[in-house]
């Protein structure tokens, strides 16, 4: 994977985090009654509104998606690859149980809302995997930034 489809990948994986984060952290009780828009309700018909719950959901999209912009901010291609990796990582054990639950809780959804629920729920998942996929940076980057050794 080029550095470039790379740093793509992180910056619409931190989109994703900062469109939930900043609506849920900014209005809670909005991101509830109509969450994801567009006509789609998704969080009110799982229970009752929880004004921390939805808050602290919010902060934690926030957190990935400010170390998901770090990451593509690395200037070197082995810190990105490395950083990349990482945050690739904290996505996909956020986004694993979190597709999970919402897959076995699809009461109430139309059959348009499951299929854009998993797609969605999904996409960070698949972005994750992506973000922790891929060649090593080439040998010469990689020796470049490594400092030496020497056997004594």
């Amino acid at each position: 994977m080029t550095l470039t489809m790379r740093r793509t990948l992180l910056w619409l994986t931190a989109v994703v985090g900062l469109y939930v984060g900043l609506w849920s952290v900014g209005a809670p009780q909005s991101f509830y009654d109509s969450f994801p828009g567009l006509g789609f309700i998704w969080v009110s018909i799982d229970g009752p509104y929880n004004e921390h719950l939805v808050r602290d959901v919010g902060a934690l999209y926030l957190g990935l998606a400010a170390a998901t912009s770090l990451a593509a901010l690395q200037r070197s291609e082995v810190a990105a690859v490395a950083a990349s990796r990482t945050v690739g990582l904290a996505w996909v054990v956020f986004s694993v149980p979190h597709l999970a639950y919402h897959a076995l809780h699809l009461d109430g959804l139309g059959a348009l809302d499951v299929v854009a629920q998993m797609i969605s729920l999904g996409s960070t998942v698949v972005l994750g995997g992506l973000l922790m996929l891929g060649p090593e940076p080439s040998r010469t980057v990689r020796d470049a930034a490594e400092p030496a050794t020497t056997d004594p």
